[in-house]
């Protein structure tokens, strides 16, 4: 194959680095220091993450958690256009801006098609393992030059548009790598068996209703603990879904994990852990409450929850 999904993980890591090191040379950062050491540590996962053994891997997980946790990951001034300038270049431009953007989907769903065998002697031209994602970087990388071809801007002026979009959005930004080696640890160390030994032990789950209802807030309540409905499937799936609702109850399987991620995307609507979805649009758009996207989540995803119940409990 000539373009493979590694490619991408290097162009990653080095445009994380030279995040890094714009914020090594921000002075005006307080933490610039942490922040720049936080940004090369996740850069190094990109770029030799395969190469490192698993201890080092882990132990820089560690440090980029206590860096952010003690508040060493702070925002400073990139170097972006003023306001001003950049008013008048959308106005200049009008609708052209949405051209990059409408160039990733499209650019995608191209190369997930039209080249899904295209060869270049016997070699793929895209990776088939793993086509989507490579065909989304290389849309990736196609509308970064659309963008800079429409704005007369450089690639080192989209560096800096990264590390101001980066830092609005701070260490948030690795939340969902974190969560998903969260769930991979839950899944090793048996807390799906935990959990079904919790549940057999105090709830009573002869009564169908009740299996379904633990099952569906189970998920939900995974989901707001970890951010992620798929590191959620496993523990309760494992804990309640086949033990209890497939082999006592003979549900069906595709039924019992279709409405379960419905379950757990409830939850994902109301904690903040779900960090791509809720707290970095209002970090975004520069909302004074951190948690307003949840709070006006919730009214819908509560009662969303116990229709799932309701529904699970009659196509089960």
């Amino acid at each position: 194959m000539i373009i493979r999904v590694e490619y991408f993980y290097y162009f990653l890591g080095l445009m994380l680095a030279l995040v890094a090191l714009m914020s090594f040379g921000d002075r005006t950062n307080p933490r610039r220091w942490t922040t720049g050491l936080f940004w090369t540590l996740y850069a190094m996962v990109y770029l030799v993450g395969e190469r490192l053994p698993p201890a080092m891997a882990g132990l820089a997980m560690i440090v980029m958690a206590l860096l952010a946790g003690f508040g060493g990951v702070r925002s400073g001034k990139p170097g972006v256009l003023p306001d001003d300038a950049r008013r008048a270049s959308a106005a200049k431009l009008g609708h052209k801006l949405f051209v990059p953007a409408l160039v990733i989907p499209a650019v995608t769903m191209a190369g997930s098609t039209l080249l899904k065998d295209v060869r270049i002697g016997e070699l793929f031209v895209l990776d088939p393992k793993h086509l989507t994602l490579v065909s989304l970087g290389c849309a990736a990388v196609i509308a970064v030059g659309v963008a800079c071809w429409l704005t007369r801007s450089t690639p080192l002026q989209a560096g800096r548009e990264s590390r101001r979009l980066i830092d609005a959005m701070s260490w948030m930004i690795v939340l969902p790598h974190m969560l998903a080696v969260l769930g991979l640890l839950f899944s090793e160390a048996g807390v799906g068996k935990a959990v079904a030994q919790l549940t057999t032990t105090y709830i009573s789950l002869d009564s169908k209703l009740v299996a379904v209802a633990v099952y569906c807030v189970g998920m939900a309540l995974f989901t707001i603990v970890m951010g992620n409905g798929f590191a959620a499937f496993p523990v309760m799936a494992g804990g309640v879904g086949v033990p209890i609702l497939l082999a006592k109850f003979g549900g069906n399987p595709a039924v019992m994990a279709a409405i379960g991620m419905f379950s757990a995307y409830c939850g994902t609507l109301m904690t903040p852990m779900a960090a791509n979805f809720n707290v970095i649009p209002t970090a975004l758009l520069d909302l004074a409450d951190r948690h307003a996207v949840i709070k006006a989540q919730v009214p819908t995803a509560l009662p969303l929850l116990g229709a799932n119940i309701i529904l699970l409990y009659f196509l089960l």
